[in-house]
């Protein structure tokens, strides 16, 4: 009994192991330090910049709410980032294909106005 965990709990190790080397796992680790690093400059808008206001908040839960419901919209478009602040909106983040790119800014612009969104929406390849 003692042998047959003892050899679980070796192959179980040794799976781990070779899932965390790289080349092994066939799956691409996420890498955003360069999307981060190109955000850090302080012309772009990042999330933890959201203001707090009620009117603000407001208009970032209504653009999430319209965005969300839309069941047509991949999860990348679901997951795209609304940050309001002083009643101007910026849109952030990847989609699928320049039809939700053009879907969500229509959506924002519906509640926030046309004149007050600024998309930085990129398509993911």
């Amino acid at each position: 009994m003692v042998n047959k965990i003892s050899l679980l709990v070796v192959l179980f190790v040794s799976a781990v192991f070779l899932v965390n080397i790289p080349g092994v796992c066939l799956a691409q680790p996420a890498d955003n330090t360069g999307i981060n690093k190109r955000d850090t400059t302080d012309e772009k808008m990042t999330a933890d910049q959201q203001s707090q206001t009620k009117e603000d908040r407001e208009i970032t839960q209504k653009i999430r709410q319209s965005v969300v419901d839309d069941e047509s919209l991949s999860t990348y478009a679901h997951n795209v980032k609304i940050i309001t602040v002083g009643g101007m909106v910026t849109l952030k983040g990847p989609v699928r294909s320049e039809d939700e790119k053009r879907i969500i800014e229509e959506k924002a612009a519906q509640i926030a106005g046309e004149e007050k969104i600024t998309s930085e929406i990129e398509i993911a390849p």
